[in-house]
């Protein structure tokens, strides 16, 4: 099983308003970026694109290390999503899941492979998460 490490963050210009995301992929010494932009979305709606698309891009099963600076992404991949699943999809006050519609995008993904997420603070120097914040920033101004 390949060995993969991804970085991705998501950016918005207003909360909600014009949003991006990026992701960097790195197996052995080949990296691959990506980004792309929604024109009207949340910060969070652009942090779980961003893993969706990462993870979507891989065409096997990987094993892989993940990053963020969201930890919503982090915690909800790794422990609340559970819930939300045996609940069918409703959060502890009975309502539907906010961005339901990605989370299952999302969990489609995480049974594919082996993953370890990771959290990175943001904006603290760490040179991958810097460039795919970077990515995320650039795909919004593209949009403007």
């Amino acid at each position: 099983m390949k060995q993969i490490t991804i970085y991705t963050d998501g950016a918005c210009k207003g909360n909600p308003g014009p949003g991006g995301w990026g992701a960097i992929l790195i197996h052995n010494a080949i990296q691959k970026q990506l980004s792309g932009a929604e024109k009207e979305t949340t910060n969070n709606r652009m942090e779980l694109t961003a893993v969706i698309q990462a993870l979507s891009a891989l065409k096997s099963p990987c094993k892989i290390d993940l990053f963020t600076d969201s930890k919503y992404v982090k915690d909800g991949s790794q422990t609340w999503i559970h819930g939300w699943i045996r609940n069918n999809w409703k959060s502890s006050n009975k309502s539907d899941v906010k961005n339901k519609d990605l989370w299952i995008l999302l969990y489609e993904q995480l049974q594919k492979h082996t993953i370890n997420f990771f959290w990175v603070k943001g904006h603290s120097g760490d040179p991958l998460n810097e460039l795919a914040d970077k990515l995320a920033t650039n795909a919004i101004n593209k949009t403007s």
